[in-house]
């Protein structure tokens, strides 16, 4: 298998990567035929794959302008992937220009593309690092010399959660990062779930399967395991919902949305 010039020197191109999946969910072009072999499968079970993502996405950068509008200006991103239109430093320097944006990922494609992404803007960086182990993202020097964890800080755990295993104690992680931060700060969080999804849950579990086969295993958790995760937040309106129903853009578009993309859940909360 040729090796393409943009792929970072030491990672394995002959295994599939949840990171480049995603990224060929969403039309990107950096991904592998191993990654594009994985993602068809999984949409031999679950066609509608591609809008899930493209819902996810949408849905974050409502949460990014939301947390803008109640003047939070830094963003922690954990999980953030590989780089495509809309990223988070994009809405929110859009909305503030002095918005800060810290991205984590432990995929090294998606850590060098995002330096290649970042380069010359001096109110991001991309962290290597996994949300498995908080600490150290909390203590990675170029987050810290970025973000002012004393004030309040968006932390985005955006399709990242349902690839944590409970045996690597996600809710234990997620409380982690809530007690290092401020008051006032804002959880941005999707995650994969049954529920909601157009199809019966024996056909939806063969993309379970695809990613269990890769290695990377797709945790669906029920509305109330994923509700666990905002302790210590108040649930900013309208909730944990469907995707497209967190403050859609107009009832226009609401209702014109496929009926994959109610598949798992989105919502915000606010630490007191």
């Amino acid at each position: 298998m040729e090796r393409p010039a943009w792929a970072p020197q030491g990672i394995d191109i002959s295994v599939p990567s949840v990171s480049r999946m995603y990224d060929f969910y969403l039309g990107g072009s950096h991904n592998f035929e191993v990654d594009r072999e994985a993602a068809r499968k999984a949409m031999e079970f679950m066609p509608g794959l591609p809008k899930v993502m493209q819902a996810n996405r949408a849905f974050m950068r409502r949460a990014v302008h939301h947390a803008t509008t109640l003047g939070v200006n830094q963003f922690l991103d954990i999980g953030s992937g590989i780089p495509t239109f809309g990223n988070v430093h994009e809405v929110a320097q859009a909305a503030d220009p002095e918005s800060r944006i810290a991205y984590v990922d432990h995929d090294s494609v998606a850590v060098a593309h995002s330096q290649a992404v970042l380069e010359g803007n001096e109110r991001a960086v991309i962290a290597a690092a996994d949300l498995r182990k908080p600490k150290d993202i909390l203590e990675n020097p170029e987050i810290n010399a970025l973000l002012d964890l004393d004030k309040p800080v968006a932390l985005l755990l955006v399709a990242v959660l349902h690839f944590i295993e409970d045996a690597d104690n996600p809710y234990e992680a997620v409380a982690e990062l809530r007690d290092a931060l401020a008051p006032g700060s804002l959880l941005v969080l999707t995650h994969a779930s049954y529920e909601g999804i157009p199809l019966p849950q024996e056909e939806a579990g063969g993309t379970v399967g695809v990613y269990r086969t890769i290695r990377n295993p797709l945790i669906m958790r029920t509305r109330k395991e994923i509700g666990r995760f905002f302790e210590g937040y108040e649930m900013v309106d309208p909730g944990l919902v469907a995707m497209p129903e967190w403050r859609p853009e107009s009832p226009e578009a609401l209702a014109q949305e496929d009926p994959f993309t109610y598949s798992g859940f989105a919502g915000v909360g606010r630490k007191a």
